[in-house]
């Protein structure tokens, strides 16, 4: 038995979605965009101190440590951290670096473009050294620094 056609058409009008709704799920899309793009400046400004946070306290610790074994003492200020990458004229012969991994020669930056600042003996630490990032701002001496204290 055939049904009525008027039965028939609020079936056939129920298939696709109205206006309304499309508009809302663009509008929910469009919120979510934003909330991500206004975070994304956040996001990765948190790993660019995690990862000078890294630098300082993990992988120039140990070309630190190595140097102290070979020569005796940490570089000293004047030294600088350029004696991981080339042997002081004072200590060459006990020298046996690269301490460090320095492509081409130069040391790395820190991830705002650079150079982190090396102090021995430390102001911060007083029997050791400092070793630190100026942060975003790329001023010594504020709150964004990040150091090995």
């Amino acid at each position: 038995m055939l049904l009525p056609s008027r039965s028939r058409r609020p079936l056939a009008s129920r298939r696709g979605f109205t206006l309304l709704e499309i508009l809302v799920v663009l509008a929910i899309i469009g919120l979510l965009v934003g909330l991500a793009v206004k975070n994304v400046d956040k996001i990765f400004g948190d790993s660019q101190a995690s990862i000078a946070r890294i630098f300082v306290n993990d992988s120039i610790k140990t070309s630190l440590v190595r140097y102290r074994i070979d020569l005796g003492d940490f570089p000293s200020s004047a030294e600088g951290l350029e004696a991981l990458v080339t042997a002081p004229s004072s200590r060459a012969e006990r020298w046996k670096g690269p301490y460090i991994d320095a492509k081409g020669g130069k040391l790395p930056l820190d991830p705002w473009g650079e150079p982190y600042v090396y102090r021995y003996p430390g102001t911060q630490n007083k029997g050791s050294y400092d070793i630190f990032s100026k942060g975003p701002d790329k001023t010594e001496g504020t709150a964004d620094d990040v150091g090995n204290w």
